[in-house]
């Protein structure tokens, strides 16, 4: 079965090559792609650390530090997909590399002690060539969302062999854990999200103007920054700032949020040209400011959630910061962070209206405190003895 595999990935990157090669000039893979594909800058790891972490994406290394941040970096390596994932895991002064493409990983991968995967980065030859260097495996903040078990389960052949290579699996949820064991999944634990264990500092101290309610519409998708704000009313006192989730729809919502706040008779501005948020409309256009927006927030609305197929965004980040919280009824991606969090307003479309209306009514949100991290460093070292 692995050769077939090996083969079969060979074969697709020979056909990608002129796409990988045009991606190679956009700015968003100019040094994940030549680095992944074609290995550039992209020594293999010193072997023998403690701990080798692989993460997709910014979110999943930020999820990581307090496990990253429990062993000295010298005993710490972490792989990621990603540009972003790439700039934040080099702020945990840790080795980091971008993870090749398959093919190149039997020959890239030198030995770790533990190799810990998070989430959905169920690559075969990841987890098979680090068990051929002796590596234990670990799958972590494992979860199967409603959304897509029924994939997962027409391809139940396919994940019940990657799972031969996996000596641990840490579920979010007892249904997760069902839903792995029916994958072939073995020696699986209930832990939570790892989320939980987060906390989360402020880089800019923004000074929010006397006498203003300010609502921070968060992590937005396409047409739903207008779906919300149809469904609210603005008071006069009222400071709207929009986040966008994708930074390349910056420039599109600035241009629709600046007309509509001209047709509403309200002032409009944005952070890039002025860091103050006293005009009535902001749009958020800069990246890594949203932990920031959260810590001054009267009320956050989070996005993802009221447009189907995203599933909903991170409700622990604002609930940190004790703000009043209403999400989307969409939270399929994020059902165990939902349930960490105490006077979070879960609400379709059509009640948001009314949500928002008496939303002074409703008690702040706030995190449902996590047990010590030490219970989770053993079952991810083995030394739990739970078998």
């Amino acid at each position: 079965m692995r050769f077939v595999y090996y083969g079969a990935a060979v074969l697709l990157y020979v056909a990608a090559l002129p796409f990988l090669v045009f991606l190679c000039f956009k700015s968003k893979y100019t040094f994940s792609i030549p680095a992944r594909f074609f290995l550039k800058n992209n020594a293999p790891f010193e072997p023998n650390a403690r701990m080798w972490f692989h993460a997709c994406s910014l979110g999943e290394v930020r999820s990581l530090k307090p496990l990253v941040e429990t062993f000295a970096p010298s005993d710490v390596r972490i792989s990621v997909m990603t540009q972003t994932g790439f700039r934040e895991a080099a702020l945990l002064h840790t080795a980091v590399r971008y993870l090749p493409f398959e093919i190149f990983l039997p020959f890239w991968i030198r030995p770790q002690d533990v190799l810990v995967v998070m989430e959905a980065e169920l690559w075969p030859l990841l987890f098979i060539s680090a068990k051929a260097k002796g590596i234990r495996t670990v799958l972590l903040n494992a979860r199967i969302s409603d959304h897509s078990y029924a994939s997962y389960a027409k391809f139940a052949w396919f994940y019940r062999w990657i799972f031969r290579y996996v000596d641990t699996v840490l579920a979010q949820s007892e249904e997760d854990k069902e839903r792995l064991a029916f994958l072939g999944a073995k020696r699986i634990s209930v832990v939570g999200n790892i989320k939980q264990y987060q906390r989360y500092g402020v880089t800019k101290v923004y000074d929010k103007p006397k006498n203003k309610r300010l609502i921070v519409i968060a992590s937005t998708h396409e047409k739903e920054e207008a779906l919300i704000l149809e469904h609210i009313a603005i008071k006069e006192n009222d400071t709207i700032v929009v986040v966008p989730r994708h930074p390349e729809r910056f420039e599109k919502i600035r241009r629709w949020l600046a007309s509509y706040a001209t047709e509403h008779r309200r002032s409009f501005d944005s952070l890039s040209h002025s860091e103050r948020l006293d005009s009535d409309f902001i749009l958020c256009d800069q990246m890594g400011r949203l932990i920031d927006l959260y810590a001054v927030a009267d009320v956050v609305i989070l996005g993802g959630s009221f447009v189907e197929g995203v599933g909903g965004h991170n409700p622990l980040e604002p609930a940190f910061f004790g703000v009043k919280l209403i999400s989307g009824a969409s939270i399929f991606n994020q059902k165990v962070l939902f349930e960490a969090v105490e006077n979070a307003k879960i609400v379709a479309i059509d009640a948001l209206y009314d949500v928002f209306e008496h939303i002074d009514e409703v008690r702040p949100s706030f995190i449902t405190p996590k047990d010590a991290i030490e219970p989770l460093l053993e079952k991810i070292r083995g030394t739990d003895h739970d078998r």
